[in-house]
């Protein structure tokens, strides 16, 4: 279910929300906590004209001025990793009816991708990422503010099989890496974000209920804009 850790003020918003604007929706939480399934889920119970996601991940800094072997050693869950100016920039475009080139991000060069996903405006944008609540601005231009709140245990065995699996690392090296960067950054700037959040759901893509409960009351908002 969701958490009792929910600030009711997130009701009024989403109950008062301006029907000329899109609905911007925050979702965080540590890595591998659930807030890509959460935002996907929602995304896929949502009309694809009146629904777009905007990943965190796809705004890591362009580094083609740096060698192969120096992107590795970059923190990338630290807030200076992202190109935070451009996700704000694209998302008040988005606010005022324009459209974006989304960037992309290739894991397993650690740089960008020369393509990029064009998006369109949306009636409800979903901003997903770890640090999407850390910068006070990224803050300000979101109506419902999502933490994601999953147990360390469960967040790490689902980033080893991610990262694995998707972009192409070694156990030992996935292990390396949670246990001296993403760790410690989780605690220094994730964490600390779920005082911002309006709901708080625990378990992730797991808590049906607390999906359900976001997808109907987001329908219920469209159906008010439409008419």
């Amino acid at each position: 279910m969701v958490s009792e850790a929910v600030n009711m003020g997130a009701v009024n918003i989403m109950g008062q929300q301006k029907m000329d604007r899109p609905l911007i929706i925050g979702i965080t939480g540590g890595t591998g906590s659930g807030k890509s399934t959460i935002a996907r889920a929602i995304f896929e119970s949502i009309p694809e004209a009146n629904v777009a996601i905007i990943e965190q991940d796809c705004y890591y800094k362009d580094q083609s001025h740096l060698p192969a072997e120096e992107r590795v050693k970059v923190n990338y869950d630290h807030p200076l990793a992202f190109d935070t100016d451009l996700l704000v920039e694209h998302i008040r475009a988005l606010l005022q009816g324009q459209a974006i080139d989304k960037p992309q991000y290739d894991f397993t060069v650690h740089n960008r991708k020369v393509e990029k996903i064009k998006i369109e405006p949306r009636d409800i944008i979903l901003v997903e990422g770890i640090l999407v609540l850390d910068c006070p601005e990224l803050r300000e231009l979101m109506d419902i503010k999502i933490f994601v709140d999953t147990d360390m245990d469960v967040r790490i065995i689902r980033r080893i099989t991610r990262d694995m699996s998707e972009r192409g690392r070694t156990l030992d090296s996935v292990i390396d890496q949670y246990l001296t960067v993403v760790k410690p950054m989780h605690f220094e700037f994730v964490e600390p974000t779920k005082r911002y959040a309006d709901l708080i759901i625990p378990e992730g893509g797991h808590n049906f209920v607390a999906i359900d409960i976001m997808v109907t009351k987001i329908k219920s908002i469209l159906e008010q804009k439409n008419k």
